[in-house]
């Protein structure tokens, strides 16, 4: 029989963590009809000479819960190589809700995770209740990829305990089992699993707590005991171990989590990074991970492939200036005329000479930890960079806008307020703000090494004024296995984290792997060639909201389903993306 489609002439990365083979790969009706010669006729050839072929990458950690709702591309995933999406991390999410409480629900996502508010209010498209109501909604749309979605403690929360659950107060025997049933429910629907956020940096617009951060341990018990006995779903955490408060609450804060992971008896991931606030934290994090596994917990952690890097700029939503009174005055003008103003020597002088003011506090969606980093601008500025045109992540001590600083005899803040003005007031400053401690990706490296780690942590379609991670795909691929001078990962163990480990973990058995029969989700990549361009700016959300892409280069094709969604980097019309039901 002849095929759709044939990819020929490529060196084939099946996913297994074998090395490649050189082979042909036909398509017929979505599905790898034939890994090998591929005689038969094909109505379609992409000829994949000097390029590898992989399966289409999972990512794990994504937010475009609400975004789903009106974007058919989900950029900026679809660019890197990403087919299938999982959304409803870190307990924030649509569903379940009444419509009273979809300002709230807007209010939390925009807060937590830097969404702009009147982007969700014009661009979500409502018209469900329930969970399964949601699920179906966003199923009907048509998208690039697809996506699969976990039910959410905060929303969960929000429907059963009304106004009690933004005030910090605990559950009522009534509520905790009105919240398992809602559970059930979004499980039943096809959910794929349950995630929880328990952090100190986590606030909604209103700089309020997030309804779920001090939840008991029983009620989280009680909620993760309705995913025991499933055969499928797994249970997430974001968790900083209260960080930001006094005396260690580590042993305490991970007891809590053990509970939750035991009770659901499903598979279990919590977020792992190095944070300069606890630069050992996440060695006790693995620590206790190796114990639980060792006893028959299956917890992993999500690991990043480089710096959890936060954007600052006149653009974003964080910048070096944003606490001083003078720009102050002018932070609600357009960009233009920031610059033309901020440009006026006098207009420097006077707003560098001024102490910042406090940003945190009642009524403020700004977390603490962003005052002690502008108190502290001085040694931050030490790991602020410049990328580059073709972005340099990895830059070391004297890379830095601070070592800059020393170099040209000038203070910190002059040398930050010069550079926010380069390129009209487009330039963008990287600050890793984890996982750089030591000014080396040798701890990254650890991580990404070690037996329980997941790559996840993109973030994509979050964070969209600070963060552009959703690249890790291709950053994993490009710097870890060809670009990193000493320590690199075998490109076949890259490309098995991308894909086969993920679809494990999640218990998918129709991709991740290039296989006869399975879906036909397929990256075609030009691996010599691949690279990433610096984030940009754009102003293509909903109301005019903006948000930081970023492009790459050397994705010939990606296939979803046997169609393709991606030529020579861009995407095409196909929309054949589907929701992932776990039911």
């Amino acid at each position: 029989m002849a095929f759709d489609l044939k990819i020929a002439n490529g060196m084939v990365h099946d996913g297994s963590g074998r090395p490649p083979r050189r082979a042909d790969i036909g398509v017929r009706d979505g599905r790898i009809a034939e890994i090998g010669g591929c005689r038969a006729a094909a109505d379609r050839i992409i000829d994949a000479e000097g390029a590898i072929v992989t399966p289409g990458f999972i990512d794990l950690h994504t937010h475009y819960d609400g975004q789903i709702s009106w974007d058919e591309e989900l950029r900026p995933s679809v660019n890197f190589g990403v087919t299938t999406v999982l959304m409803g991390n870190c307990g924030v999410g649509f569903a379940p809700v009444r419509p009273k409480d979809h300002d709230r629900l807007i209010r939390l996502m925009e807060g937590v995770e830097d969404i702009p508010g009147t982007a969700l209010h014009e661009g979500i498209r409502w018209g469900w209740e329930s969970f399964g109501e949601y699920l179906s909604r966003i199923d009907a749309m048509p998208h690039t990829i697809d996506f699969a979605a976990m039910a959410v403690h905060d929303p969960i929360r929000v429907y059963a305990m009304g106004e009690r659950a933004t005030h910090r107060e605990q559950a009522t025997a009534d509520e905790l089992g009105h919240m398992q049933a809602l559970l059930k429910e979004a499980l039943d629907a096809g959910a794929a699993g349950f995630s929880i956020g328990r952090s100190d940096i986590h606030r909604t617009a209103d700089g309020d707590w997030t309804p779920s951060s001090e939840a008991s341990r029983e009620e989280l018990v009680a909620l993760a005991s309705v995913m025991k006995g499933r055969r499928r779903g797994v249970l997430q955490i974001v968790n900083d171990f209260n960080l930001e408060r006094e005396g260690d609450q580590f042993a305490e804060e991970f007891a809590l989590v053990e509970a939750f992971a035991r009770a659901g008896d499903r598979p279990c991931s919590i977020s792992l990074m190095q944070r300069d606030f606890a630069p050992d934290q996440w060695l006790r994090i693995l620590k206790e991970t190796e114990r639980l596994n060792a006893d028959g917990v299956d917890f992993r952690v999500q690991v990043a492939p480089r710096g959890i890097g936060v954007f600052n700029g006149l653009q974003c939503s964080m910048h070096p200036l944003m606490a001083q009174p003078l720009y102050q005055s002018i932070k609600d003008l357009p960009l233009a005329a920031r610059v033309a103003i901020m440009r006026d020597p006098d207009f420097r002088r006077r707003c560098l000479a001024d102490p910042p003011v406090k940003l945190s506090g009642p009524g403020s969606s700004v977390p603490p930890i962003v005052d002690a980093l502008i108190a502290g601008i001085g040694f931050v500025a030490n790991k602020f960079y410049r990328l580059g045109e073709t972005p340099d992540y990895d830059q070391g001590a004297e890379g830095s806008l601070g070592a800059e600083a020393r170099r040209d005899g000038v203070s910190v803040m002059e040398k930050l307020y010069d550079t926010l003005l380069e390129l009209d007031g487009k330039q963008l400053i990287y600050f890793p703000i984890y996982n750089y401690s030591e000014f080396s990706y040798d701890n990254v490296g650890r991580m990404l090494r070690h037996p329980n780690a997941l790559l996840g942590l993109s973030d994509g379609g979050a964070h969209v004024g600070t963060i552009c991670d959703a690249s890790f795909p291709a950053y994993l691929l490009s710097y870890w296995t060809r670009d990193r001078g000493k320590d690199r990962i075998a490109l076949p163990r890259a490309v098995q984290m991308l894909t086969a480990d993920a679809a494990d973990y999640l218990g998918l058995e129709d991709r991740g792997r290039l296989r006869v029969g399975m879906r036909a989700d397929i990256n075609v990549i030009d691996y010599d060639g691949l690279s990433l361009k610096a984030p940009r700016m754009v102003k293509d959300l909903p109301a005019g909201g903006q948000r930081l892409l970023q492009d790459a280069h050397g994705f010939r094709a990606t296939l979803v389903n046997g169609r393709q969604v991606i030529a020579d980097d861009q995407v095409t019309d196909e929309r054949p993306g589907r929701l992932v039901r776990f039911n």
